[in-house]
Order: structure tokens, then sequence, then C-alpha cells
């Protein structure tokens, strides 16, 4: 199935009444519940993780022709490396399997993908994976459409730190006075520098947690949950969370 798929036979849906001037700039998704949808159905956590590529598809498709500026999705965390051999292996050979098929039709579409991550620290045995990763940024970089961050070997607190030590270095080779760190120049060493920052951020599968995910860039952010696994999060869902999204009074600390 093509990620934007214009011939494609789609199903009819509800369809949220959307306000453009009210979308968000940047949306940010913790695509949560793939083990227990395929637990649901009897299955291994794997196939509810290729039943989640398939969601993220149609939520990337629907982004762009919403026009929203931005999307962030969690892929894997550091902490994620604490799961079974079997289950990180199928979610690597997922990743390379998307990158591979995917990476000419993004392109075409204008889509600029980013990495946020360490993925030069990725385990020994994923240079195929790393590849494919750095081929998809470089090939994309110059792409002017929907920016789309894929959150991978990534910590929020790993994040400000790498941040923090990167502002100290350069203090001490006298690059920067300390005096002139402020929050722009802490934006700017941080993985999502350039990008507008998070207004909306979605999780799935009914948990009422960060997880370590953009703890700086969702200062002001919108939380919206629901209890769908991330598999069952269609385009309806998203309508649905960006509905709700254009109905909050967003005062930014304000009255």
């Amino acid at each position: 199935m093509a990620i934007f798929g214009k011939d494609e036979a789609v199903k009819p849906e509800k369809t949220a009444v959307l306000d453009p001037a009210l979308l968000p700039r940047h949306v940010a998704i913790i695509m949560d519940g793939n083990g227990r949808w395929a637990k649901k159905r009897g299955m291994p956590r794997s196939f509810g993780h290729k039943a989640g590529v398939e969601a993220l598809r149609e939520i990337i498709r629907h982004s762009d022709h919403l026009g929203i500026e931005a999307l962030t999705i969690y892929a894997f965390s550091t902490e994620n490396w604490k799961r079974s051999a079997e289950e990180v292996g199928a979610l690597m050979g997922l990743l390379l399997e998307y990158f591979t098929k995917e990476l000419d039709e993004l392109h075409r579409e204008g889509v600029c993908i980013r990495i946020l991550g360490d993925i030069d620290d990725m385990p020994k045995g994923l240079e195929r994976q790393q590849a494919a990763l750095y081929a998809a940024m470089e090939k994309t970089k110059e792409n002017t459409g929907l920016k789309l961050n894929i959150a991978l070997n990534y910590g929020g607190q790993q994040e400000i730190v790498r941040a923090a030590k990167k502002l100290a270095a350069m203090a001490a080779e006298g690059t920067i006075k300390p005096e002139d760190i402020d929050a722009g120049a802490f934006a700017a060493q941080l993985y999502t520098a350039g990008l507008p920052e998070v207004d909306f951020m979605i999780r799935t599968s009914g948990e009422m947690r960060l997880s370590n995910f953009l703890l700086y860039q969702m200062a002001y952010a919108e939380f919206y949950q629901t209890d769908l696994l991330w598999p069952d999060f269609d385009r309806e869902a998203y309508e649905e969370a960006l509905a709700a999204y254009q109905k909050r009074n967003r005062r930014f600390g304000g009255v």
C-alpha cells in the first residue's frame, strides 16, 4: 500500500469539520499499543508493530493532505533496547523495510525526513538501518513539504543533557559567553532545531505519561489521549483529535 496512494480505493469515513487556520503547526504522536493490539488477536507483538506501520502511513498521508507543517513520531526510545531481542529485531526489520519501500514516494511528495536521536550509537549489526536513515535524510533534506521527524534511539533527558554539554563546550572554547545562553541558544542545540515548538501531542492506548518524549519541546503543547490502540488510530480518529485541539483555549501562561 502506497503512502500517498492517490489512486487507492479509500473507504468512506466520517470527516470532522476542521478549520485550516486553526490546525497545529507541529503534531507529536506517541504510537502506543501495538503489542496489546496483537495480543488481543492471539498474535505475536511483531504482528502489532507491522499493523502499526500501516496506521502510520495513513497518518503521514493525511498530515500532508491537511497541510500540517511538522509531524514527529516516537518510533523507538533509548529505553526500548530493554525489550526482547526478537521484538527489537522485528522493529529494526520493519524500519529498514519502511525506508526501502517508501523513501522514493516520500521524496516525490516533498516530505523532509529528520531522525531525532543518536543513531550513531545503535548496537552493532544495525549498519544497514543506519545507512538507510542517513540516506533518507540526505535525499530529502532540501524538500519543503511535510517535515517528518522520526524519534529513534531517542530520549528526552538524554537530548537535554546533550544540548547542555554542547553549550558548555562552546562556552569553554570561548565561542559563546555564558550570559548569552538563553532559550533560543539552548533550542538551537536540540535535535529539533529549526522546527516549530510542538503544539499538539497525541498518545494512543490510554496511557497517561510522556515516556521521556520531547520534554523540552512540549512546554506548552496541548495533550490528547485516546483509548484506541495505535493500529486502530485511523484518519477519522486523527481528525477527531485535531477537532478537539481546535476547541482548546491556548493561553501560554496568560489569562
